[in-house]
C-alpha cells in the first residue's frame, strides 16, 4: 500500500513514525489559531500579538547554531526528547497567558522547543534513510504529517466557528497532551550515532566556508518565507481582511493537509527523472500563482471569494509538495556525515529567520489592506526561483534527477546543470 502511494517502507521505525503522527495531530489543531488564539483570549491586538512571535523568534535565533553543535556530540534522539518536552511546557503556559510579556516569554520556550526538534529531525531521517531514496522519506514524513494536520484542522475549524475563549484553549489542552503521547513514543526510539569525540577543530567555519550550501540555504530561507503564510497570513487575511466566515479558515487549512497528506507520495513519484533544482523552479512559480490568486479575492463578493480563497489554497498546496520533499533531500545529502547536525541546524535557521520576520511584518502589511501581503510574498517567489537557478550551476547535488530508489554504493547521481 505503502509504495503504490510513493512512500517507503516503514520497517523498524514504527515507534518514531507513530510518534510524527501523534505530533501532528496536536499541532494541527492549534497551527490555525496560533495568532487567532491570543486575539479572542486576551485584550492584545493584531500586532502585538505578531511582534511577540517575532520577538521570541528573534532571541531564540541563536539556540538553533547551538543544537547543531550538541546534536553531532551527543545524538538527535536526546535533543529531539528535550525540544518536545520544551514545546510541551510552553504551550501549557499559553492557558495562563494574557499579557505580550507573557506571551513573549512563553514564545521563546516553545521556539526554542521546536528549534531542538526540527534541528534533529532531519539527522533522524537522514540516519534511517539512504540516498535516493530520502526524497520518498521526508515526503513521506511531511505527508503523514499533513493527515494528522488535517485531523487537527477539523477540531480548529469547529473552535474558530465557536469562537469562544473556552474553545480555544480546548484547543491548546489537545496540542499538550500530543506532545505528552509523542515523547512516550519517543522514549522507545534506538539512538542515532554521534560523533562525539571525532568533531574537528573550527567545525562551524567548514560549514560557513561552503559556498553552495549557503546559496541552499538561502534558497530555502524564500521557501520557508512562503510557507510561513499559510498558517500566519491566509486565517487572517481571510477572516479579517475579507470577512469570511470562520470555517473557511479550517476548510483552507484542512485542504492542504489533505492534499499533502494523500498527495505528496504521488507527487514525489511523479518526480522520478527530474531535476531537482528545476522542481525548487517550478515550486516558486507555483507559489507565486498562488499568491495572485488569494489577491484576487479581495474584489469578490463574500461567496466568490470564499471560492477563491479556496482554489487559492490548492494552488499553494501544490507549491509545497513540490518543494518540500526536495528541500529535504538536498540539506541532509549535500552536508557531511560527522558535521550533519551543525549543517541542518544551519538550515533550521532559515526556518527560525522565516519565523521572526514573517509575523510581524506579515501583521504590518496585512492592516494596510489586501495587496501589500501579496505583492511582499511575490517578491519572495521571485527571489526563491532566481536562486534555485543559481543553486543548480553551483551545487552537484541540485543538478542530479530524483531517483526514488537507493544508490548503489559507489553509484553518482546523474547530474545536469544550470544553464
Amino acid at each position: 500500500m505503502l509504495d503504490r502511494l510513493g512512500f517507503p517502507a516503514i520497517g523498524p521505525h514504527r515507534r518514531f513514525v507513530t510518534a510524527i503522527a501523534v505530533d501532528a495531530v496536536g499541532s494541527g489543531v492549534f497551527m490555525p489559531v496560533c495568532v487567532l488564539y491570543f486575539l479572542v483570549t486576551t485584550d492584545l491586538s493584531l500586532l502585538q500579538v505578531g511582534g511577540a512571535i517575532s520577538l521570541a523568534s528573534l532571541v531564540s535565533l541563536p539556540a538553533g547554531p547551538l543544537l547543531g553543535g550538541v546534536v553531532d556530540r551527543i545524538g538527535a534522539k536526546q535533543v529531539l526528547l528535550a525540544g518536545n518536552l520544551l514545546q510541551g511546557v510552553g504551550f501549557a503556559a499559553y492557558l495562563l497567558t494574557d499579557s505580550f510579556v507573557a506571551l513573549t516569554l512563553w514564545t521563546v520556550v516553545v521556539t526554542l522547543g521546536r528549534t531542538a526538534f526540527w534541528g534533529s529531525y532531519g539527522n533522524i531521517v537522514a540516519a534511517i534513510s539512504v540516498p535516493g531514496e530520502r526524497e520518498k522519506w521526508f515526503g513521506f514524513l511531511g505527508a503523514l504529517r499533513n493527515v494528522g494536520f488535517a485531523l487537527g484542522g477539523l477540531v480548529s475549524g469547529v473552535a474558530i466557528t465557536i469562537g469562544t475563549p473556552t474553545a480555544y484553549a480546548a484547543v491548546v489542552v489537545a496540542n499538550v497532551v500530543s506532545y505528552g503521547l509523542a515523547f512516550g513514543l519517543l522514549l522507545a526510539v534506538p539512538a542515532t550515532a554521534s560523533a562525539g569525540h571525532r568533531q574537528p577543530d573550527g567545525a562551524w567555519g567548514v560549514v560557513l566556508r561552503d559556498r553552495p550550501y549557503r546559496l541552499l540555504w538561502a534558497t530555502q530561507l524564500a521557501y520557508s518565507t512562503s510557507m510561513m503564510a499559510l498558517n500566519l497570513a491566509m486565517p487572517v487575511y481571510a477572516t479579517t481582511v475579507l470577512g469570511l466566515p470562520g470555517w473557511v479558515t479550517g476548510a483552507v487549512f484542512t485542504i492542504n493537509t489533505v492534499m499533502v497528506g494523500f498527495g505528496q507520495g504521488l507527487v514525489v513519484r511523479a518526480m522520478t527523472g527530474w531535476v531537482r533544482w528545476r522542481v525548487l523552479l517550478l515550486t516558486n512559480a507555483v507559489f507565486a500563482s498562488s499568491f495572485l490568486v488569494m489577491m484576487g479575492a479581495s474584489r469578490l463578493s463574500v461567496t466568490l471569494a470564499t471560492a477563491v480563497v479556496l482554489v487559492g489554497s490548492v494552488v499553494y498546496t501544490c507549491g509545497e509538495v513540490l518543494g518540500g520533499p526536495v528541500h529535504g533531500a538536498l540539506s541532509a545529502e549535500a552536508a557531511p556525515d560527522h558535521l550533519r547536525g551543525r549543517y541542518l541546524a544551519l538550515i533550521q535557521l532559515a526556518w527560525n529567520l522565516a519565523g521572526t520576520i514573517a509575523p510581524v511584518s506579515f501583521a504590518w502589511l496585512l492592516q494596510r489592506g489586501a495587496a501589500p501581503i501579496w505583492f511582499g510574498l511575490l517578491a519572495v517567489s521571485l527571489a526563491g526561483a532566481l536562486l534555485a537557478v543559481r543553486l543548480g550551476a553551483a551545487m552537484p547535488e541540485a543538478a542530479a534527477r530524483v531517483t526514488n530508489r537507493a544508490a548503489q554504493p559507489g553509484g553518482e547521481p546523474v547530474a545536469e546543470p544550470a544553464g
